[in-house]
This record gives structure tokens, C-alpha cells and sequence, in this order.
């Protein structure tokens, strides 16, 4: 997808006819049945992005290779780092804290200890780098995009050690922001949404003074309930997406791995479903949008 990202926040094009989006599915490494239905979609033509854990057990040399060889003939998906600061995972770099039995803390922990201003800088800075750096061994180059598993990248703090790895190890690679184009009081049925609306406004802010790009738009924040309906859910996502607005997916399916390691099981598969029905491009071509 020819997107020509500014060194600021990018910016959408003329109106065309159709929007080219990015539909990024998220944790690529977290398990093995994760890893192989992202692939699928990807061969499918049904997302074209993925972000990639570098601290994931099962984000293997081989699993990469896999990923990897799929742009051998011309690019399919971009590939991103999916920056990893939360447990049961732990740390790539030495001497990193907190930790909680030599893994990273809860989300709800980290947070705290961001918003507080409580984490030191120079070892957020040496564990994003080395996240930055095991991503490029596995795929032999820096990645298109960041961004962060369970949204950790927007917090204070962590939101500068991921800014300042991008500008200075990967400068063509533009971070996620996940600011809606939709006004917030329309979204107070989604706090999830609201909430890393509202944390994504210092990411940008801090983006545009370092002149590293992002990405105009925001979607695919839901509560994930059992009973979450992401049929009736993903066209509202496409809603007043812009050119180059992303929209962010946990496609999958359930093995123990996944279990062991993530909340997010059975709704993966429901999302898998959804994209691999052969009605999924009509829905797309609908809303007037192209991921091509």
C-alpha cells in the first residue's frame, strides 16, 4: 500500500473513491495457532498488517521465516513491532524493573507505576531497544510500524522510550496512535476506546516534536465480553475511517499456548471467522474502503 507517511502525523490524501486502510492483526509470536491463522488471512488478502511480539516463546526463527516469506514476491502485509511491557512475558534486556517472579508487571501495574512517573527511563529505554533489536534478528530488517500489546506504547513514559527507538534504530517506521476520528462523547459506550483516545494525545504530541509519522486514524476497540458481537461490531469501526486509518484485530485460533498466556481466546476465533467468510469483502467494498 503506497502510503506516503509525513514525518508528522500522517496525513490522509484527496477523497477518493475508496479508502486504503490498514487492518492490522496484533500478537503475531503469541502462540502457534495465533501466528498460523494471521498467515492464512494474510495469503487470503484479508488483512494486510501484523505486529509482531519479540519477547513471545513461540515468535520463533522458523515462525518468522514463515511470516516473512510471504512479501517474498511483493509486499502483502506490513510488519510491525508489537512492543511487549506487560505479564506473564518478561524482559528481554538485564536489570529491568519492576518485575513480579522475573516477568513484567500487570497491565493495571504498569500503568500505575507510568502514570506516577515511577519507571526509570534508562531501562524502559534498554528493553524497548531490545525488543527493537530481536525483532530485526528474526526478520532481518527494522519493522514498518510500532505498537504495543494491551496499548502499553501510549502510557507516560513508555511512550518516549518507544518514540525515541523509532526515531533514532527505526526513522521510516511509523507508531500507532490510537486516536478515533469520531468525537468521544459518541464513544462513551466504549471506555476502552475512550481511554487510549485520550492517552494517545500525549503519543502525538511528543511524535510531532520528534518528526516521527503516525497514523491519522483509530478503530477496533471492543469490551471483550463472551458475548461480544464483532459481526454487528467491525462495520462501525470502518464508519469515518479515513485514507490510511488502521483498524487493529485479534485474529486466531485457541491453543494451550494462547491459554497459558493471554485472556484473549475464544473472541480470536469469532474474528478469525469473520474475515475468512467469503461475504467479508463485500462488507469492505460497502463502506468504501480497500486494504490493497
Amino acid at each position: 500500500m503506497a502510503v506516503a507517511w509525513e514525518r508528522t502525523e500522517a496525513q490522509p490524501g484527496p477523497d477518493p473513491a475508496v479508502r486504503r486502510i490498514w487492518l492490522c492483526a496484533d500478537d503475531y509470536g503469541i502462540s502457534p495457532a495465533v501466528n498460523a491463522a494471521i498467515r492464512d488471512l494474510i495469503v487470503r488478502g484479508r488483512i494486510n498488517a501484523t505486529s509482531a511480539m519479540s519477547v513471545a516463546p513461540s515468535l520463533t526463527r522458523s515462525e518468522a521465516l514463515s511470516l516473512s516469506i510471504l512479501n517474498a514476491g511483493g509486499r502483502r502485509a506490513a510488519l510491525g513491532l508489537h512492543v511487549t511491557l506487560t505479564g506473564p512475558f518478561r524482559p528481554l534486556s538485564q536489570g529491568f524493573a519492576p518485575l513480579v517472579d522475573g516477568a513484567f508487571p500487570t497491565l493495571e501495574e504498569m500503568m500505575k507505576a507510568a502514570v506516577l512517573r515511577r519507571l526509570k527511563p534508562a531501562l524502559l529505554d534498554a528493553e524497548v531497544r531490545a525488543q527493537l533489536a530481536a525483532f530485526v534478528t528474526a526478520f532481518g530488517r527494522p519493522p514498518d510500524f510500532i505498537d504495543g500489546h494491551r496499548h502499553v506504547h501510549l502510557f507516560p513514559q513508555l511512550r518516549n522510550a518507544v518514540l525515541n527507538a523509532a526515531k533514532e534504530l527505526a526513522p521510516d517506521a511509523w507508531v500507532r496512535q490510537c486516536g478515533a476520528n469520531t468525537p468521544l462523547l459518541q464513544r462513551l459506550s466504549d471506555p476502552k476506546g475512550v481511554l487510549v483516545d485520550v492517552l494517545s494525545r500525549g503519543l502525538k504530541r511528543r511524535a510531532r516534536a520528534l518528526g516521527v509519522a503516525t497514523n491519522p486514524a483509530f478503530a477496533g476497540t471492543y469490551t471483550y465480553h463472551a458475548d461480544a458481537d464483532f459481526a454487528a461490531l467491525f462495520p462501525l469501526f470502518l464508519a469515518g475511517l479515513p485514507e490510511a486509518g488502521l483498524v487493529m484485530c485479534h485474529p486466531g485460533t485457541v491453543d494451550a499456548e494462547l491459554e497459558r498466556l493471554d485472556p484473549l481466546t475464544t473472541l480470536r476465533e469469532r474474528e478469525y471467522a469473520y474475515f475468512l467468510d467469503d461475504a467479508f469483502p463485500g462488507i469492505l467494498a460497502k463502506h468504501g474502503v480497500a486494504l490493497a
